[in-house]
């Protein structure tokens, strides 16, 4: 009788340790290391050097675009800053402007969400450098019944979709979500 607790002991622990495993898939920890890339909510400063003009800041809109004078829609979801920044002297170039030198910058992330055991779930603005444990302080912390070694961390790269189990210093990117599961015990 003693020797089958102690099984079942073991395999409880096991399986538990199982659970509590907050390694990622190597698909997901590729995509973390990749460089930021723009989506709608992003808002981009756009400086066309001797041009004030054509300078403005402009929203990622919901399709993916941004709106520029003389050149129209032009496509900025799943391109970094520097990608964007060639694209609209391609554009200018051809017809515009002679020689355009391009500078894009990221001016205000989109928002991250923070969802389950927090005291106020919901949309958060981005702060750089933030960790799941810095945006579980902005949403006001935990409830009573929250997990507080982990969460469940989604974030969107292109067309691939990733939830992980993510510890606390896991940093965070603008788009991401994060949802604090309740403690078993």
């Amino acid at each position: 009788m003693r020797g089958i607790s102690t099984l079942l002991c073991l395999a409880v622990a096991g399986m538990l340790q199982g659970c509590a495993s907050s390694r990622a898939p190597l698909e997901y920890q590729a995509v973390a290391s990749e460089p930021y890339t723009l989506s709608a909510g992003d808002r981009v400063r756009v400086i066309v050097f001797g041009q004030e003009s054509l300078s403005n800041s402009f929203a990622v809109d919901s399709s993916g675009q941004i709106a520029m004078p003389l050149i129209g829609l032009v496509p900025a979801r799943g391109r970094t800053s520097a990608d964007l920044a060639r694209e609209i002297e391609a554009r200018l170039r051809a017809g515009y402007v002679r020689e355009p030198r391009v500078s894009v910058d990221i001016e205000a992330y989109r928002p991250f969400f923070v969802l389950g055991e927090v005291t106020t779930s919901g949309q958060y603005p981005y702060v750089n450098g933030m960790t799941v444990e810095t945006a579980v302080a902005i949403a006001g912390g935990y409830t009573p019944r929250a997990a507080r070694d982990f969460a469940e961390l989604t974030r969107t790269q292109g067309d691939r979709t990733f939830t992980v189990n993510a510890p606390m210093n896991q940093p965070v990117r603008p788009g991401d979500t994060i949802l604090v599961r309740e403690r078993f015990f």
